[in-house]
């Protein structure tokens, strides 16, 4: 397979802090890359430099056949790059389909004098875009929460709003960033189960930080390691399951988790 993401010796830094300290990553088409590593590993801050929330400071990186380095998030998102967030950021008081038309904003071409005179252009547009807002609710199985508000919806129903808020952008990669916390574990199957239907049925790439082993080392294709800033290990997820420095780094605080996770695996 092509590859549709390259970080070329990415680098972040907070005054004297470096939280990514020349980080070089591919990632596929049509690949599940699972990113794991203790709290403050840097895998958050990987996210904000790709989305371009964050400057980088040194390297490089290129998404499809061009760099993105500099570009700013709305551009970012314009390229095909969407993302969902460690902490749920819904617009509460919009319902869900209204979230997922926020989402569908950057690929609408009508500007202020359509959106005044409303012509033909605009008013077809608009038509489309409902359309596509509803076959997304769908798709997410929230079809009959289309006139809900966000707040008043479950949590694992947020989640998956989120995330068709994001699928709206017309993404190539798709970045989610701890899709299952706080869900409880039937919901987390139902949710690993939706992301690798994502993969299949629409063709994303996907970057993954995710806590729960058992759903990085279920659906990864390949899994990522950092620890304080540093990539450590990289390989499929039963080579990282053994790699001596990410036992030591990172797993020894996690093995019990591991050691379950190994078992369903």
């Amino acid at each position: 397979m092509p590859i549709l993401l390259q970080t070329k010796g990415l680098s972040k830094r907070f005054g004297g802090l470096t939280a990514l300290n020349e980080i070089n990553l591919d990632l596929e088409s049509r690949m599940i890359l699972g990113l794991i590593g203790p709290n403050g590993a840097g895998k958050t801050t990987l996210f904000n430099c790709l989305t371009g929330v964050y400057p980088i400071d040194g390297g490089d990186i290129i998404f499809g056949n061009r760099s993105i380095r500099g570009l700013k998030s709305h551009v970012t998102t314009s390229l095909g790059i969407a993302r969902t967030f460690q902490n749920i950021r819904l617009f509460n008081n919009m319902t869900a389909l209204e979230n997922i038309l926020v989402g569908r904003h950057c690929r609408m071409k009508a500007g202020i004098w359509g959106a005044i005179t409303l012509n033909r252009a605009t008013l077809k547009e608009e038509k489309e875009a409902f359309k596509k807002a509803d076959e997304l609710l769908d798709f997410v199985g929230l079809k009959e929460q289309g006139d809900t508000l966000a707040k008043n919806l479950p949590y694992g129903d947020q989640r998956r709003l989120e995330i068709a808020r994001a699928l709206a952008v017309r993404p190539r990669l798709l970045l989610l960033d701890e899709p299952t916390a706080g869900m409880n574990p039937r919901e987390t199957a139902e949710l690993t189960r939706f992301i690798e239907q994502i993969r299949a049925e629409l063709g994303l790439s996907i970057l993954l930080i995710e806590h729960d082993m058992r759903v990085v080392m279920g659906i990864s294709d390949r899994v990522t390691v950092l620890d304080y800033g540093v990539k450590i290990a990289e390989g499929s997820p039963e080579e990282v399951r053994k790699n001596p420095k990410v036992i030591e780094a990172y797993l020894g605080r996690l093995g019990t988790m591991m050691g379950k996770a190994s078992e369903t695996v």
